[in-house]
């Protein structure tokens, strides 16, 4: 694994993954829209993470992806993978993988099925993961988002899991939404690169020292969001669509947005247990786009 130490880790689009009528995912639309969130000056590109439905696609689709990414010259570098797995086991193929493409960071969430574990438990099963990759352990970022895995990183642990494995553990992606959370991070934690991952509350964090963004919306309007995440500009029209966004479920919302604007409604499919939104949300949240952001990003 690469590690990358950069001055600013600037705004990563959190890479939304399109499928075919059967499921399968649609390499060729994939790799092109990563090609073109690097193109708008995206830092990075983040593959299977939360938005991108990661915790769905195996490790034959993760290779593929990466495969597909390759084929149109994104670099290893140029792509932050996210782990999925509640098994150390899994974790460590994942991680590896990850580290045999030459990723920029691996970005690690706890064990998503265990719910109520204490901060013993999660420090054994991290420790664990980042023992066994040993080399390949590098630029990890601890990825906090409770609301998905119902388990929330501490910020005690994050402290016992950076001294324990420094120059390892760099960083943490904060999806919380816990603005006093987020806050205590980045008061305790100022050595590491402390990501934002709800964007209303990015410009705010940067400006007290975060070090940027992997965000979901980064698939939609990254250059609005540059300014949040690199210079801690903040833009009420990003404020706007995030709450459009979280009437609805998150995953299909950012979709929805995507298809309206590439005008590709292949971009609607998710994967189950997920159900896409219907034809009247997703026209809605095309209007609200539209009318924040005047047309449709070209």
């Amino acid at each position: 694994m690469t590690l990358a130490t950069p001055k600013r880790f600037g705004l990563s689009a959190a890479l939304t993954t399109p499928f075919r009528p059967d499921g399968a995912i649609e390499l060729t639309r994939l790799a092109g829209h990563a090609r073109w969130c690097l193109d708008q000056s995206c830092s990075s590109v983040t593959a299977f993470g939360t938005t991108g439905e990661g915790a769905s696609i195996d490790t034959s689709g993760r290779e593929q992806v990466l495969g597909a990414l390759a084929g149109v010259g994104v670099e290893g570098r140029d792509v932050v993978v996210c782990v999925a797995a509640a098994s150390v086991q899994e974790a460590v193929v994942q991680g590896r993988m990850a580290a045999d493409f030459g990723g920029r960071n691996l970005l690690l969430p706890p064990p998503f099925y265990f719910k109520g574990v204490s901060d013993e438990g999660l420090f054994a099963w991290f420790s664990q993961v980042l023992e066994k990759l040993g080399a390949a352990a590098g630029g990890v970022l601890l990825y906090n988002i409770p609301s998905v895995t119902q388990v929330a990183l501490s910020v005690e642990l994050i402290g016992r899991l950076k001294q324990a494995f420094p120059g390892v553990v760099t960083g943490v992606k904060d999806s919380s939404g816990d603005w006093a959370y987020t806050q205590r991070l980045l008061s305790v934690h100022r050595d590491l690169a402390i990501l934002i991952g709800d964007e209303r509350y990015l410009a705010e964090g940067v400006r007290l020292g975060g070090q940027g963004a992997i965000s979901g919306l980064a698939n939609v309007c990254p250059q609005a969001l540059l300014p949040l995440a690199c210079d801690g500009r903040g833009d009420e029209r990003i404020d706007s669509l995030v709450e459009e966004v979280l009437r609805y479920p998150v995953v299909p919302a950012v979709k929805a947005l995507v298809a309206y604007r590439s005008d590709d409604r292949t971009w609607l499919r998710v994967r189950a247990p997920l159900v896409e939104v219907g034809e009247a949300e997703a026209s809605h949240l095309g209007t609200v786009y539209n009318h924040l952001f005047a047309a449709k990003a070209a």
